[in-house]
């Protein structure tokens, strides 16, 4: 069985309507779900985010994140899996989903950057353009 790594992204907020009881509980059951996750082989860690933080472009540095908190990411994890579907159902079984987390999947790409493929990355003018 051939396995590959991918990242998890958590994004979003708690639900305002849950009580912080049946959220802690659900974090206490990720907690178990991850540690068990770890144990079989099929998470790597990762870890949960600060708020705090910088956004450095070619204007400079300044204080963030800048994203509206739908999509602001609270944190990340890796999963080992056989195929994207295969992780996309490993990270169904999160407990916090449940009270408004999203999770985001996405595959490892090793091979280095190139300005002719299309990636994240590449601006919608140049998607169509064979140079």
């Amino acid at each position: 069985m051939t396995t590959s790594d991918y990242l998890l992204f958590s994004r979003g907020q708690w639900d305002e309507s849950a009580s912080k009881e049946d959220v802690q509980d659900a974090i206490d059951r990720f907690y178990a779900w991850y540690e068990k996750g770890l144990a079989d082989g099929v998470l790597k860690p990762g870890s949960r985010l600060e708020h705090r933080g910088k956004q450095v472009s070619r204007d400079g540095i300044t204080d963030g994140p800048f994203a509206e908190a739908k999509e602001l990411v609270g944190g990340y994890w890796f999963i080992v899996a056989e195929s994207l579907e295969h992780a996309a159902r490993i990270a169904a079984e999160n407990p916090c989903l449940a009270f408004g987390l999203t999770l985001e999947i996405r595959p490892l790409d090793a091979a280095p950057a190139r300005a002719q493929d299309v990636t994240n990355e590449t601006p919608a003018a140049w998607r169509n353009d064979p140079r």
